[in-house]
């Protein structure tokens, strides 16, 4: 089954984000009033930072689920399997959530099947409940429980986005790449490259962003620009560093990569 669990620790111990607005203090309502989130916003803009981080600050374990083609219902839930000659049942990530009262993160909840949204909608109402029908149970939701999602609007095609029943179940939040100078900030404490240092490497994301749609599916995301600087802030040299995290990830084609080169010099001289 998909999923991975961290504990929350709380705000001393939580992982750094760097607020752009009020986030935070929107994320805290919904959870002191068991409303679910759902995150809107480009692939590397940091939304499932801020999930472990609100995480931490709550003090709430943390479930994420990372969404793909093949996750069903069932991997979310759970299973019988066989243990030790015997079959046994097994939950799944969501459904420990719900019995632990943590918060349940699904990652792109766009790229699972269909039938992932109709398992969540009895827990993004006032019932707040799980029905597990291969075991006869009716959960309801643990004190704490929250139920998080997140997608890319502007990467989804027509035939791989939710519903406006679905989504409007949700509170949302939308998410976008953070100012240079905070994003700079953001490298710096990441890396642990000095500030000055990582402004050019942001200002050059900020190029390749621009070429989103045109020569590039994806612009680069803050995730790759702060690989580019732990690279240079180990001894890499900046031209290496930029290559191998910042041009590689983005494309596969040669004349879009030799462009993209000419930019890096355009910026770096």
């Amino acid at each position: 089954m998909d999923g991975s669990i961290q504990m929350g620790t709380g705000a001393a111990d939580a992982p750094f984000y760097l607020p752009q607005s009020d986030e935070c203090d929107v994320f805290t309502a919904a959870y002191a009033n068991n409303l679910p989130v759902l995150l809107k916003g480009p692939t590397g803009c940091g939304k499932t930072r801020f999930v472990a981080h609100m995480a931490a600050r709550l003090g709430r374990p943390l479930y994420t689920v990372a969404c793909h083609d093949d996750l069903a219902a069932a991997d979310l839930i759970g299973r019988y399997l066989l243990k030790g000659g015997e079959t046994v049942w097994v939950d799944g990530p969501l459904t420990r959530a719900v019995r632990e009262g943590a918060i349940c993160y699904l990652d792109e909840v766009v790229e699972a099947r269909k039938d992932v949204t109709v398992v969540l909608h009895p827990l993004t109402d006032d019932r707040r409940i799980l029905p597990i029908d291969r075991t006869g149970e009716e959960l309801e939701a643990a004190p704490g429980f929250m139920l998080v999602a997140s997608y890319n609007p502007g990467y989804q095609n027509i035939l791989k986005t939710l519903k406006p029943s679905t989504r409007q179940r949700f509170i949302s939040l939308e998410f976008n790449f953070p100012s240079p100078q905070m994003e700079a900030e953001v490298v710096a404490q990441e890396s642990g490259l000095p500030l000055e240092r990582c402004k050019p490497l942001v200002r050059l994301a900020g190029k390749l962003r621009g070429l989103k749609g045109q020569d590039l599916e994806e612009g680069v995301s803050t995730r790759l620009v702060v690989y580019a600087a732990t690279l240079i802030a180990q001894g890499m040299s900046t031209d290496r560093a930029i290559l191998a995290a910042m041009i590689e990830p983005l494309t596969d084609d040669e004349d879009i990569k030799r462009g993209l080169l000419d930019l890096v010099t355009a910026v770096f001289g």
